[in-house]
């Protein structure tokens, strides 16, 4: 195991500080050892365009993967929160960049080296399909998002489904801002800013500090639902 850290990190983009190895891609497959990096806040992980050699998991902290467009706005496209994977593509490059939201450790696995695992263990074709179709989820929720009517909806739906990635319990903190909250819904960041408070007067949610939050579910959902 050590020896394939050692293996992995010798062949990391230039630059990249090694910080450890430790195993936690898939479960049963100890052959698959990430190197863990930590990047501070803002920070970028990889760039639109460069070569996808590598696949990423998120241990603790968030990542945004996101495409600048020509007239310079900013889309992005997922947020990834710990224990999600990112970076797959089904080219040779990066299509997105993607950037630390808050200090985020990353555990890095060559994509090679997943492929490879993939075709020999079933187990681990299964579990890379699992992830596969949680990604998946989380992009047709994106989408339906982006087709609600009002700003009031998507904001009300975005925050339902923080609450349900984030432990489900009613309370919990977002580690996005708002601006990046905005950017994600095609919204400006006074809509979001207004539409919060609109949730917190109408008492669907309440607000301590920017980003801890305190949900009703029950007063989210009728909200969406409308």
């Amino acid at each position: 195991m050590r020896h394939e850290a050692l293996t992995i990190a010798t062949s990391l983009p230039a630059g990249l500080p090694r910080s450890g190895a430790e195993p936690g891609l898939l479960p049963g497959c100890p052959d698959l050892v990430g190197t863990s990096f930590t990047y501070g806040r803002e920070e970028e992980i990889f760039g639109e365009g460069e070569e996808a050699d590598f696949v990423y998991r998120v241990v603790r902290g968030a990542v945004r993967t996101c495409k600048v467009l020509s007239d310079g706005r900013r889309q992005i496209d997922a947020f990834h929160l710990a224990g999600d994977l990112f970076g797959f593509e089904n080219g040779g490059t990066h299509r997105l960049s993607a950037e630390a939201i808050v200090p985020t450790t990353v555990l890095l696995f060559r994509r090679r080296q997943i492929e490879e695992a993939a075709g020999r263990e079933v187990a681990a074709a299964r579990q890379l399909w699992n992830h596969t179709l949680r990604s998946l989820g989380h992009a047709q929720d994106h989408m339906i998002l982006l087709g609600r009517r009002t700003a009031l909806e998507r904001v009300a739906a975005f925050v339902l489904l923080m609450e349900a990635r984030l432990g489900g319990t009613g309370r919990f903190e977002l580690a996005m801002p708002r601006r990046d909250i905005a950017d994600y819904l095609g919204l400006t960041l006074e809509t979001v800013s207004r539409a919060m408070s609109q949730l917190q007067s109408e008492g669907a949610i309440a607000l301590s500090g920017a980003r801890r939050l305190t949900v009703d579910k029950r007063r989210l959902n009728a909200l969406v639902e409308d």
